[in-house]
């Protein structure tokens, strides 16, 4: 896909990954909405400001009704809450997965027909390396990436005839507020993974695998689980 002239939607573009994202898309010429659950916080140069929040489908329908002229969705917007499976808050749970995997849902579902409608177009989903690997203190965020990396490739049989490709971004630890406790020499500088980003919807890969973390990850996946430990 064409960056340039590109009409894009980034969720979560008030900060981290998605203001970076936004920024570079902006820079390669594209028209931008920076979606956010307060616009007034979207403050990047030349991305227009929009209201999104993706817990609430009417907001995410309004959006798509505003961007009408939208080729591009980003799904950036997640939480991370740290919670466990079995002895964490069900309602932190369930506030991960509204967040993690049905608001990518909800959004790709409003802006596919837009997109279509434009001419066709791409969805990025800004996944994890947690999509593949699921440890017990990351519980809840693990299973939401994991059924967010179903939603990528489901969605992207189900696109592909309507001249939509989907993408899904893989990463590790980055430099952002979301990996703020994590030593610096084991994060990625957020730009990086965002030029990344556009790379490879610009080349309609299915999976962009954005460092060494993500790239490891997935070559274990063949690998079989450990015995229970007991």
């Amino acid at each position: 896909m064409e960056l340039k002239n590109a009409v894009a939607v980034v969720t979560g573009a008030n900060r981290g990954l998605g203001r970076h994202v936004a920024a570079q898309l902006v820079e390669r010429g594209a028209k931008v909405y920076g979606a956010a659950r307060r616009p007034e916080a979207v403050d990047v140069p030349g991305v227009i400001p929009l209201r999104l929040d993706v817990t609430d489908e009417a907001s995410i329908r309004e959006a798509a009704r505003v961007a009408s002229d939208a080729t591009l969705l980003i799904n950036n917007a997640g939480i991370s809450t740290g919670v466990t499976l079995i002895a964490g808050d069900v309602a932190e749970v369930r506030r991960e997965m509204e967040t993690n995997f049905f608001g990518p849902l909800a959004a790709t579902r409003a802006f596919a027909p837009v997109i279509e409608g434009n001419g066709g177009g791409a969805v990025l989903n800004v996944l994890s390396a947690l999509s593949w690997y699921h440890p017990a203190g990351l519980g809840s965020y693990a299973a939401s990436k994991a059924a967010a990396w179903a939603l990528s490739d489901a969605t992207r049989e189900e696109l592909a005839p309507r001249g939509i490709t989907v993408s899904a971004l893989h990463v590790g630890y980055m430099d952002t507020d979301m990996a703020a406790g994590v030593p610096a020499d084991q994060k990625v500088a957020a730009a990086d993974v965002a030029a990344q980003a556009l790379y490879g919807i610009e080349a309609g890969l299915p999976e962009i695998l954005a460092d060494e973390t993500s790239r490891y990850v997935k070559q274990t996946l063949s690998v079989a689980p450990q015995p229970n430990a007991g």
